[in-house]
């Protein structure tokens, strides 16, 4: 039977949405991801300097390409359908070439939303492949593999075995290895802020406070006491009030970069899972494609959004508004990301895609609404003791606007309340009125340090340099966390004091009092570290490719893609102009730089006089007691070698003492006696554990310190793995040992020669004989382990 028409997409939930709105003249078929997934390739160029890939079908995916080049040689046309960007473009490319389509028969089909009529007139509108598109993320993809083959071998030479580098990954680490050396090397300064609180009669003559603050801090305490000396017989008066209408305006539709910042922020999604759901609600036609720069709508977005508005909250709050992309090196003019159907403001799904969808319905509505007007009052109050003034502010809010729907966060908020404003109308006051003083009261307070990155503010900080684009934020910021480079986690803050002193205006005293407070300090929470294994790579990088590590490299590489992408640029000669001199530089590297561990001598032990050394090991950041030849044991005249222990995980290279360096030499540790035999307490490769009787128990992750853990606690961890391994063996056989029956994570499963086999649902595992497991195990195949990948 002869086939009409055959489309192909890249997954399976985006070839059943777009099925829908074809008709039966139309097969549609997904090719199961990138067709990099499909093959195995070797890029190369042809004597006409094209990419000419060289292809090599997988086992794993043999049979998809097969389906699909006997559909491709019946259909009459074939339609690629996959995404709209240049990775889209790049990948109906590679199905042309590996499915050895015909031009005449081949069109090629995009649009940025999955509805019926935005295929339909894709269907009308094909074209061609655009190979400037190609050239373009081809041009990216060598790029970027000739930079990871040529840097990641000397790394593994210079520094530590399986390291990799990347040109943009690279570029992101560097970004937070400065941030945290910035960090480090910051010393707060201190200075007091004085607010006053002031009782005045309200407009139903019920006394209130109002708060205001002194118009500048103090840098000494010395200087706040003599203040407050002044102001135990001074008069305040009102001297000046100004009102001021003001309006705040709502934020453009999401781009990729704002919609993984506000799901962080709002949701608090990871970037990579936000971008996980975004793809899934696009595949399922409810937003539009979700990789894109732009902030610019439809006019039928535009037109479904007021009448929407309208509908809802009536003619005053909707206001058409064309957002321009402002980007630094912004891609294709795609629309941002929004609801295929405005007038849904909830659909169905998991509780992730409804949460997502409704951020992004609420984003979309209000950036078509009117602005947020507010009234602004500022107060200065005079001292007549004193040059100096107090300040008060309030803000009413007098039409709401788009915030009745949505507000946009920030990466530092402090909260509700902004600082020295009043949320609502002050009391009633006029200019010189006289104020009664209830309080007067100075804080001290501290700079603050620079943030540490979220992956929103990193997210936002590459976009603003222009590092990357749409769909590689994502991929950067999970590569480097992969690689052992970045960790994202939780930190504890520590108490620090500061000085409160208070003028007590309602006591016929006037005493001045003074009382030393603590506050936590330096908690974070999902904030983005560099390790030592990060910052070693980063400083070796910058040292010797400094060029590669330029923010300003790596956002020119980005505008010369675009410019390939537009065809103003031949891919090839930009890639020669870049490679040539490059390598140069790895060869050079390669020969003559020395070997970089990251070495910091911290001092001598007092004990041994031996010099105590931290530096990256084979297996991470590790302390030396005593002196040794880089990439060996001890000298041959020595008879004694060298002692290495791990740093803890809360430990860096860069900021350990001598004397926290030297505690970690206090393991192994011998705890006591339990059943004649000591019990040791130490740290390996795999972490803290406990070695008794030669058997080894794993300590419980932020359970047990292997430094301050007791005997006691030592003999429970013992005893608790034993029984569990009691628990886990089900059945043995004397007459043949190799084979048990076992209770694994999943289940009971019988264990034979390293291998496991899976027992038949509902077959009580205790009453299997030797031959019922012989006959399990002739029956079935091992269970193969996922190797990985190398």
């Amino acid at each position: 039977m002869a086939l009409d028409n055959l489309v192909i997409v890249e997954s399976p939930a985006k070839a059943r949405t777009i099925e829908k709105f074809l008709g039966k003249d139309f097969v549609v078929k997904s090719c199961f991801g990138h067709i990099r997934d499909l093959v195995k390739k070797n890029f190369g160029i042809d004597k006409q300097n094209n990419y000419k890939p060289h292809y090599q079908v997988s086992p794993e995916k043999k049979k998809v390409v097969t389906e699909l080049t006997k559909l491709a040689r019946e259909a009459k046309t074939v339609w690629l359908a996959s995404d709209e960007d240049r990775e889209g473009e790049a990948i109906a490319w590679h199905l042309s070439e590996v499915l050895k389509l015909e031009p005449h028969r081949t069109k090629r089909i995009v649009f940025d939303e999955i509805t019926r009529d935005a295929i339909t007139q894709a269907v009308a509108n094909p074209r061609s492949i655009d190979q400037d598109l190609v050239n373009s993320q081809q041009a990216r993809r060598v790029l970027d593999r000739l930079v990871g083959f040529e840097l990641s071998p000397i790394l593994w030479r210079k520094v530590k075995p399986a390291l990799s580098a990347g040109r943009v990954q690279s570029v992101a680490v560097r970004l937070l290895v400065e941030r945290e050396r910035e960090i480090l090397n910051f010393s707060a300064s201190s200075s007091y802020k004085v607010s006053a609180i002031f009782k005045v009669k309200d407009k139903d003559n019920k006394t209130v406070d109002l708060k205001a603050e002194l118009s500048r801090k103090f840098p000494s305490k010395k200087q706040v006491l003599d203040f407050l000396e002044t102001c135990k017989n001074a008069e305040f008066r009102v001297a000046d009030i100004v009102t001021k209408p003001s309006k705040k305006s709502p934020a453009p539709p999401f781009t990729t970069s704002t919609l993984q910042q506000e799901a962080s922020r709002k949701l608090g999604f990871p970037v990579a899972q936000t971008m996980r759901i975004a793809q899934r609600l696009y595949e399922a036609g409810k937003i539009t494609y979700m990789r894109t720069d732009s902030v610019h709508l439809s006019d039928l977005a535009l037109n479904t959004a007021k009448a929407e508005i309208t509908k809802a909250y009536g003619d005053r709050y909707a206001q058409t508004r064309r957002y321009r992309t402002r980007t630094k090196g912004a891609q294709e003019a795609h629309e941002a990301i929004r609801p295929t159907y405005l007038n849904q403001k909830q659909v169905t799904g998991t509780a992730q895609e409804r949460k997502l969808y409704e951020l992004i319905w609420k984003r979309t509505i209000a950036s078509q609404m009117s602005d947020a007007l507010l009234e602004k009052t500022t107060v200065t109050i005079d001292i007549s003791t004193s040059d100096e003034h107090f300040i008060a502010r309030g803000e009413v809010l007098k039409f709401d606007g788009f915030l009745k729907v949505y507000s946009e966060s920030t990466d530092l908020e402090l909260g509700n309340d902004r600082e020295g404003t009043t949320r609502g109308l002050l009391p009633p006051i006029r200019v010189n009125d006289r104020l009664d003083p209830g309080r007067i009261e100075a804080v001290e307070r501290y700079t603050p340090r620079p943030p540490r990155y979220t992956e929103a503010s990193l997210v936002k900080k590459l976009e603003e340099l222009g590092i990357g684009r749409p769909s590689t934020y994502a991929p950067t910021i999970s590569t480097i966390q992969q690689r052992g480079y970045v960790v994202k986690e939780d930190r504890q803050g520590v108490s620090r004091d500061y000085h409160y002193i208070r003028l007590d205006m309602e006591q016929p005293e006037k005493e001045i009092s003074e009382e030393l407070k603590s506050e936590i300090t330096g908690a974070e929470k999902a904030k983005l570290f560099p390790t030592d294994i990060g910052m070693v790579v980063n400083d070796f990088l910058v040292k010797h490719f400094k060029d590669i590590l330029d923010y300003n490299f790596t956002a020119f590489v980005e505008e010369e893609f675009d410019e390939i992408a537009r065809g103003e640029l031949v891919w090839y000669k930009m890639i020669d102009k870049f490679y040539q001199p490059f390598h140069k530089k790895v060869v050079e590297t390669t020969e003559n730089s020395q070997r970089n561990v990251g070495e910091r001598r911290l001092g001598n032990d007092p004990k041994t006089g031996k010099p105590v050394i931290v530096r990256i090991g084979r297996y991470g950041p590790l302390a030396q007691l005593g002196e040794t030849r880089a990439g060996s044991t001890a000298s041959a005249k020595s008879t004694e070698k060298p002692k290495f222990a791990a740093l803890r995980k809360d430990q860096r290279i860069e900021t350990i003492t001598l004397e926290e360096a030297l505690e970690l030499f206090k393991l192994p540790r011998t705890l006591g006696q339990y059943q004649d035999h000591d019990v040791v307490v130490a740290i390996g490769r795999f972490g803290p554990y406990i070695r008794h009787q030669s058997a080894f128990y794993g300590l419980k992750k932020d359970v047990d310190d292997p430094f301050t853990i007791e005997l006691d606690r030592a003999i429970q961890v013992i005893k608790e793995k034993r029984e569990a391994d009691r628990q886990k063996i089900i059945k043995t056989f004397d007459k043949n040992p190799d084979i048990r029956i076992l209770n694994g994570r999943w289940g009971p499963y019988i264990s034979y020669k390293k291998e496991n086999y899976k027992i038949p649902k509902k077959t009580d595992p205790k009453t299997l004989t030797l031959e019922d497991c012989m006959t399990i195990i002739a029956a079935g195949p091992a269970k193969k382990k996922k190797s990985k990948k190398k």
